[in-house]
């Protein structure tokens, strides 16, 4: 059985650390906007605010489903050759251990002070807060239900199929759906205190889009889309956006629950069909320094909440619009992280785990 695809060493892994950044810039962006979902906030005191609320809005309602895709994606590779021991080990050794680091020790250097009333010394220990590494948390719990859904079938023939467009509808449609009625129980806002997940409205496109990626290794999905996919899959993200959007945030109740599970779903496909096209097409090669980007993409993942909270105390004096600091910060923050994630794995043993 065929369990390699050249695309990995490629397009997926330069996916992953263009994705990494956004990560980066996402959190960057709800430091000097308006959500208070960080370690360190300076909430804005202009209208340029709302241009970062904007920009996290749209990453969020694609990007982490885009990283359970690609994890999706390795998944059954991964399962063929190891066995199902040797896989879940792996997994519990390359995702527990940085949860635990991050929650023992990063955790420490990134809160300060106690909630709700609250010592610190006693929030650190009655808390559990992965913070980004909730994104750990869920992969572990998706490997345990691959793992059991393989101990009781045999895994999908490894034989090409087309994605065709009424599969790509219905996919988005079941995940439209799937999404307002989970969201009738957990709304948008909803926070999880004993898993630390801040999403879990999103968890059916998370679990969904893993789903996805492992049929689609089965299937050759990647390498077989059409070149003509990326752009129309950026345009649909586009119309989407351009017809849904203002009726979603301008309305209330069932009615705008459904159009923005309908949104965030349409548009998440969209920009998943066009970005992996897109990187396939003109990023399907990779020199040492692409290598190295993304070599060291998850312990980027890992450290920079530590990164951008020094940052972010560094920068408090400057003087400027919110969207201003937010440039600053980006600009040093992407290198810095890398600098912080080569360090680390030069740590004995760290290449093992990360």
């Amino acid at each position: 059985m065929k369990t390699e695809t050249t695309t990995r060493l490629y397009a997926l892994d330069n996916l992953r650390t263009a994705l990494t950044a956004l990560v980066v810039a996402h959190h960057v962006a709800i430091t000097y906007g308006n959500i208070p979902l960080w370690y360190y906030l300076e909430p804005a005191k202009d209208p340029s605010g709302i241009a970062l609320d904007i920009f996290a809005v749209f990453n969020q309602a694609f990007f982490m489903g885009f990283f359970f895709l690609i994890s999706g994606f390795f998944t059954p590779g991964s399962y063929d050759r190891k066995g199902a021991r040797a896989f879940l080990r792996d997994r519990l050794v390359r995702l527990g251990i940085p949860l635990l680091v991050f929650i023992l020790l990063l955790r420490p250097l990134i809160t300060f002070g106690g909630r709700d009333g609250m010592p610190y010394w006693q929030y650190y220990l009655v808390s559990w807060d992965p913070g980004p590494m909730w994104f750990a948390e869920v992969l572990i719990a998706f490997a345990l239900a691959y793992a059991g859904w393989r101990s009781l079938r045999a895994p999908l023939d490894q034989r090409p199929a087309p994605l065709t467009f009424k599969g790509i509808a219905l996919f988005t449609a079941g995940l439209a759906a799937a999404t307002f009625l989970w969201r009738v129980p957990v709304p948008t806002g909803t926070y999880v205190p004993v898993l630390g997940l801040p999403t879990p409205n999103f968890l059916p496109q998370y679990a969904a889009m893993f789903a996805l990626g492992c049929v689609a290794f089965r299937r050759g999905w990647f390498e077989t889309l059409p070149a003509r996919a990326s752009w129309l899959g950026f345009v649909t993200a586009g119309a989407s956006s351009a017809v849904l959007l203002v009726p979603a945030f301008t309305t209330t109740g069932t009615l705008s629950s459904a159009l923005t599970a309908l949104w965030e779903s349409v548009f998440a496909v969209g920009m998943i069909i066009g970005l992996t096209v897109w990187f396939r097409e003109r990023f399907n090669r990779q020199g040492p320094r692409g290598k190295f980007l993304s070599d060291h993409a998850f312990t980027v993942y890992i450290i920079h909440p530590l990164a951008l909270v020094g940052l972010g105390w560094a920068l408090r004096w400057l003087p400027a619009i919110a969207i201003v600091k937010f440039a600053v910060m980006l600009v040093l923050a992407l290198p810095l992280c890398w600098w912080i994630a080569y360090l680390v794995r030069l740590l004995p043993g760290a290449r093992r785990v990360l």
